[in-house]
């Protein structure tokens, strides 16, 4: 039997420091210019949502914020800025608890420590906040970048995470444009041909977790990774993130129960 032999590409592109207002695609042509790499057709890009949020002008002056008396006792309680608190609050859908230096919230749908919102990566003083509407941003970002290189390409708008139980960080995607983000693995067979049940493929965070180890997450300045040769289905289109409910999640659905019997064997 012929190995079968797969390869992937990964090219990290340093930028300047991307500043609120800045034209982010210009900036990547410019940038890929002078590393002398031209996209190609199903090459994808990881974009730092950090980096894009700035210059979509999501930067917020610390200084500028009056915390309130919920994010005033929130902030004494997880050990965190009341102002950055503040904006927590208001960025958040829900919050759930927290531990010192984070509270745990839902936002934009998914599961984000103090709503995504970054200290890091902005000048002192400053937060950024999450994109306002990654998919929109990815969108954009790729049909401009495909109508400049005259190719089909995927963007994705990707955070660094971490996972239950695990120390350090992997990655997210927030945003896709231009790929199928999570691919339906159910029908498929393992290597013994047992049919897979439940299996489905995540692979713009699988991506996204990739370009971190190029991105890093100090002072590299490489918030844009091309990969090149990723097995993923091009679409002309800007497909949602699917999502789980919070009863339908593993974690949070046994923990949800697990409270639920709690309460009703403390009632009876």
């Amino acid at each position: 039997m012929n190995p079968k032999i797969t390869s992937i590409q990964m090219f990290g592109i340093e930028t300047p420091i991307i500043r609120a207002g800045d034209d982010i695609v210009q900036t990547l042509e410019t940038s890929l210019q002078e590393a002398g790499i031209t996209p190609v057709d199903g090459d994808v890009f990881v974009l730092a949502e950090s980096a894009v949020a700035t210059a979509e002008n999501r930067i917020v002056d610390l200084a500028s914020i009056k915390p309130g008396e919920k994010a005033l006792s929130l902030g004494e309680k997880y050990g965190i800025d009341p102002r950055e608190m503040e904006l927590v609050l208001q960025e958040c859908d829900e919050l759930f608890g927290g531990v010192p230096g984070a509270a745990l919230t839902i936002t934009k749908g998914i599961l984000s420590p103090n709503a995504g919102i970054d200290a890091s990566n902005a000048p002192e003083g400053h937060v950024v906040l999450l994109p306002e509407d990654p998919r929109k941003s990815s969108e954009t970002i790729r049909k401009r970048l495909e109508q400049r290189y005259s190719c089909r390409l995927g963007v994705i708008i990707g955070d660094s995470r971490t996972q239950p139980l695990r120390l350090g960080c992997t990655g997210l995607a927030l945003g896709i444009s231009g790929f199928v983000p999570v691919e339906d693995a159910r029908g498929t067979f393992d290597i013994y041909g047992k049919p897979l049940r439940l299996t489905y493929k995540a692979a713009a965070d699988n991506l996204v977790s990739a370009a971190e180890l190029l991105m890093g997450e100090a002072g590299e300045r490489v918030p844009c990774v091309l990969i090149r040769g990723a097995p993923v289905q091009i679409v002309d289109e800007s497909p949602e993130m699917p999502t789980i409910s919070m009863e339908g999640c593993m974690y949070f659905g046994n923990i949800i129960k697990s409270r639920k019997e709690d309460t009703e064997e403390k009632g009876q």
